[in-house]
């Protein structure tokens, strides 16, 4: 059996113009990472997200859920999933998050390390692309990626 990946990058444009405490610093939907085919190779996953994490890898987001402050957006797409059998873990990484981890860590085994799984070159660099791009706008701490596995 598979494990699929889900999800969608936000981003909170207001808080850097406000602050994140006002009123209008919400999170937004900016892209579903079905349109930048992340694929769901394990090593990738078992990285960032300690899905399927046989490698060994200290994963760096696991068992975080939905935010309670997810876009409407996010919360609209998320619903079909949310009381499914199916669903096996949810969880969400901010850009600061990525920028400041260690990306040539490796899994136990000493062979991969996360850049190799999961970095710029592989089918994940799109959706660093999306991210890096929206943080620069917006503020690494205001933008973020919500995934779900099924």
């Amino acid at each position: 059996m598979s494990t699929e990946v889900s999800g969608t990058i936000e981003s909170r444009p207001g808080a850097r113009l406000w602050g994140p405490d006002d009123e209008d610093s919400v999170w937004h939907a900016a892209i579903d990472l079905f349109l930048l085919n992340s694929g769901n190779a394990y090593a990738a996953l078992a990285c960032l997200f300690g899905v399927r994490n046989q490698f060994g890898f200290r994963p760096l987001a696991e068992g975080r859920g939905i935010p309670g402050d997810a876009s409407e957006e996010l919360r609209a797409e998320y619903a079909p999933y949310g009381d499914s059998p199916d669903v096996h873990g949810t969880t969400w990484i901010t850009w600061a998050e990525l920028t400041s981890a260690d990306w040539q860590e490796t899994d136990i085994s000493g062979t991969r390390s996360r850049d190799m799984v999961a970095g710029d070159r592989t089918d994940w660099g799109p959706v660093w692309s999306v991210m890096r791009t929206l943080g620069a706008l917006h503020g690494a701490e205001n933008v973020r990626l919500v995934v779900w596995f099924h």
